[in-house]
């Protein structure tokens, strides 16, 4: 790419080049003179809107293209959500930059604005997440649930049109849009573990692409990579990925460590683990996590799941 030039892949929904824009926006205006584009390159799980994403197998259904791109030097770079990006990252890239993360939890969006607790016997709540499904079930057993896909727009279009009585979506894409008055509820992370990496944006670059690289390097945060790192190590260690029910949440306290919680469960949420676990930023406090979890049962939950498929 030339000197001066920059482009970034993205996705093409609303969200992702809300996302992609931001970051073009910060680098022109760190760096001046910099002509930064974007291009937008479709993905698998774009293409699929009419199943479960715990059905469609395999990973980086979501950024497998934009890294293939990456690898041609289609792109410079691409800006994930991270919680997207699978914890193998293919050779040849890096996730580069950690953003800081703001808002990493669930939000409950109800049509009659009850609340979790409120929302009346045989409610139907619309998710695409397993995650989500089993631990909501797990305090509302009452609920009925069903699958929804879509971008931001048309998941809450199906809310208000009166096809499920609540619908549960990601605080940080509902803030970045500008929709955070359409949340009824937040979850309590400690309550709804939320998914690895959720409400931080990954930046993947190729490897030793110093350039790039030193470019996107002051929209790092320190803090956030250490607690979605510990999150990510749970998660690999898991093995997980859409097909596996796994949440983890790290948060940094005031003596400087970090409180990990993780869950796991199977696909009928009949059998739902939860740990937590403190340790020092930059220690391998998520496998740490994760083995406590595969030793008290994990493992029998994570091997029948994966002999399914």
């Amino acid at each position: 790419m030339a000197e001066n030039k920059l482009v970034i892949g993205s996705r093409g929904s609303k969200l992702a080049l809300w996302q992609a824009n931001h970051i073009a926006g910060r680098l022109r205006g760190q760096h001046s003179g910099l002509t930064v584009s974007i291009q937008v390159i479709k993905t698998r799980g774009d293409k699929i809107l009419d199943v479960s994403l715990s059905k469609v197998g395999g990973k980086g259904l979501f950024t497998k293209e934009l890294e293939d791109a990456i690898l041609r030097r289609d792109v410079d770079l691409a800006v994930h959500s991270l919680k997207d990006l699978p914890t193998e990252v293919p050779a040849g890239l890096e996730a580069g930059v950690i953003t800081r993360r703001s808002f990493g939890a669930d939000a409950l969006l109800c049509r009659e604005h009850s609340g979790l607790d409120n929302l009346s016997a045989g409610a139907v709540v619309g998710t695409s997440s397993l995650r989500r499904t089993v631990q909501l079930a797990d305090l509302r057993s009452d609920l009925k649930f069903r699958d929804l896909r879509g971008n931001v727009d048309t998941r809450i279009r199906k809310l208000e049109e009166g096809q499920y009585d609540a619908i549960v979506l990601a605080q940080a894409g509902l803030v970045r849009l500008g929709l955070e008055g359409k949340i009824t509820e937040l979850l309590n992370p400690a309550r709804i573990v939320p998914a690895a990496g959720q409400g931080a944006l990954a930046l993947e670059c190729r490897q030793g692409d110093e350039r790039t690289l030193e470019l996107i390097s002051f929209l790092g945060h320190e803090q956030t990579r250490h607690q979605v790192m510990a999150e990510r190590q749970f998660l690999g260690r898991l093995g997980g990925g859409c097909q596996v029910p796994i949440g983890a949440h790290a948060v940094s306290r005031d003596d400087g460590s970090l409180l990990l919680r993780g869950m796991v469960s199977d696909l009928s949420g009949g059998r739902i683990m939860r740990a937590q676990v403190v340790g020092a930023p930059g220690s391998e406090v998520g496998v740490e996590l994760a083995e406590r979890l595969l030793a008290d049962g994990a493992q029998a939950i994570v091997d029948e799941i994966y002999g399914e498929n």
